[in-house]
């Protein structure tokens, strides 16, 4: 189970991921915008918390350093396409699904993408 939390930061928001791991015998703390930085803890609380920190120290570094600094992506624009290569038989295949249901390849596409979350 995953707990996806936007918390203001610096005047950005970032993406937070707070989950249990057995290997680590706590909560782990990620942000996908800094996909380096991870703090483990006991509680859900602290490693959102301590990852907090972490990453308040990274952006500090960053403007210091007169580097980039990520932007968040609930921040950044999208067009709503991308393009997608399968193996051709997988094309067919989702082709003649599409065509049985009375949908366009996009929409059946979009509805197996939807149902995957």
């Amino acid at each position: 189970m995953f707990l996806e939390v936007d918390m203001a930061d610096d005047g950005g928001r970032y993406t937070y991921r707070i989950y249990w791991s057995d290997d680590d015998g706590g909560y782990v703390g990620t942000v996908a915008e800094f996909p380096d930085l991870r703090y483990a803890a006991p509680s859900s609380v602290a490693a959102l918390s301590g990852l907090h920190v972490l990453v308040h120290e990274r952006v500090s570094e960053l403007e210091a350093e007169g580097a980039d600094v990520p932007q968040p992506y609930g921040e950044r624009e999208y067009s709503g396409r991308f393009v997608v290569r399968v193996p051709p038989e997988l094309h067919r295949r989702l082709a003649i699904e599409a065509a049985e249901q009375g949908v366009s390849l996009n929409r059946l596409v979009q509805t197996r993408l939807a149902s995957e979350r």
